[in-house]
Formats: structure tokens, C-alpha cells, sequence
């Protein structure tokens, strides 16, 4: 799962939506230099990404693009699932995608300190690029997939998998639908059990 799916499974808990929101760039035991609830919020994200990894729904998913793509599958296929939730977020949420998204980017702000140095480069081009509604769109989508190409020194051409994407499109969006309902079930239970 991508940024979008990662601060929408956190719940309210603005710290939780912090620690899971910098946790790639937060590795071994380090999560524990951060107090409870961005600690709590590091852990959510690494048992997203476990769940995620190992899910036969996801690997399904990813799998069609693995010969082309390699490693780069999942990194591709993580910005694609966050677009079915940005494309379909008023059957998750009740509150409008770009106002839920201005309410996070002022929160990142708000508690800009506190964050990553890898975090806090990264915040300003988000913030800039508005990557979290942008996803809604095919013609968004490829610019982000465009956009994290760039990040890794065009490797695997990225922005090539849209292709890929509009001929699966509807087995696509059919399996994150079903990978989310599950997802969210057993995340709900994670943070019961980090209360």
C-alpha cells in the first residue's frame, strides 16, 4: 500500500497518522527513539506492509507485472492499489478526498519538526503536486508513477506500467476491493492491539 492507504488506515490518532506516514525512512529498532503513538503508527505501517506482501490477492495483483517491472512490481502495484482508494474514497470515507487530504498536509505542517529529514524533503513536493488526490486520475496516476521513475533514476521505466494497468483495470480494481476489506479488518485489530 502507498501513502494514501497508509494515513487512511491509521484511524483519527493524528500521531499514529505521523509515525505511519514516515516509516520507510525509520528502520530497526529506531522506532523506538519515538514517543507512543508515532511509535504505534511506525509498527501499523510495518504490519501493512507485511500483511500486504504476503496477501495471495496482492501477489496476484503484482505478479502481472513482475516480468516486465521485477522488484519494481510492487513499489508500481502499491501506487495503483492507493488509486482504487482515492478513485472509489467516498465508499471508505465521508468526507471529501480533497478535504481530508488539505487536513493532512496541514497536520505534516503543522508538526513539521518532528519529522524525518527524509520526510520532510519529501513533504514539500507532495504538498506541491497534491499527490494524495492526484491519484484519483489515470492521467494522475501516470504522473506519479512518472514522478517515483524519476526517483529511481528511471530504472524500469515506471510510467510504462499504465499500460498494463488499462488492460487489467477491472480484475485490478476487483482484487483491491477485496484485499481492502480484509486489510481493513485485520489493521482495526492491530490498533486495538497497540492500544
Amino acid at each position: 500500500m502507498n501513502f494514501l492507504a497508509h494515513i487512511y488506515l491509521s484511524g483519527t490518532n493524528d500521531f499514529i497518522k505521523i509515525g505511519n506516514f514516515m516509516a520507510d525512512s525509520i528502520h530497526g529498532k529506531r522506532y523506538l527513539e519515538y514517543s507512543g503513538d508515532l511509535q504505534k503508527g511506525i509498527l501499523l505501517h510495518r504490519y501493512i506492509d507485511t500483511f500486504t506482501d504476503a496477501h495471495p490477492i496482492y501477489r496476484k495483483s503484482k505478479h502481472r507485472l513482475h516480468e516486465k517491472y521485477g522488484h519494481y512490481a510492487g513499489v508500481i502495484m502499491d501506487i495503483v492499489y492507493d488509486h482504487f482508494l482515492s478513485k472509489n474514497w467516498s465508499s471508505y470515507f465521508n468526507e471529501n478526498l480533497e478535504v481530508y487530504c488539505d487536513k493532512f498536509y496541514s497536520l505534516m505542517q503543522k508538526n513539521y519538526d518532528i519529522l524525518t529529514p527524509k520526510t520532510q524533503n519529501l513533504l514539500p513536493y507532495m504538498i506541491d503536486q497534491n499527490w494524495l488526490v492526484k491519484y484519483a486520475s489515470l492521467e494522475g496516476l501516470e504522473i506519479i508513477l512518472f514522478q517515483m521513475d524519476y526517483r529511481t533514476k528511471h530504472r524500469v521505466n515506471m510510467q510504462e506500467a499504465i499500460v498494463e494497468v488499462k488492460i487489467f483495470y477491472t480484475e485490478l480494481e476487483t482484487e483491491f476491493t477485496l484485499f481492502f476489506q480484509e486489510l481493513q479488518l485485520h489493521c482495526q485489530q492491530k490498533l486495538q492491539e497497540l492500544a
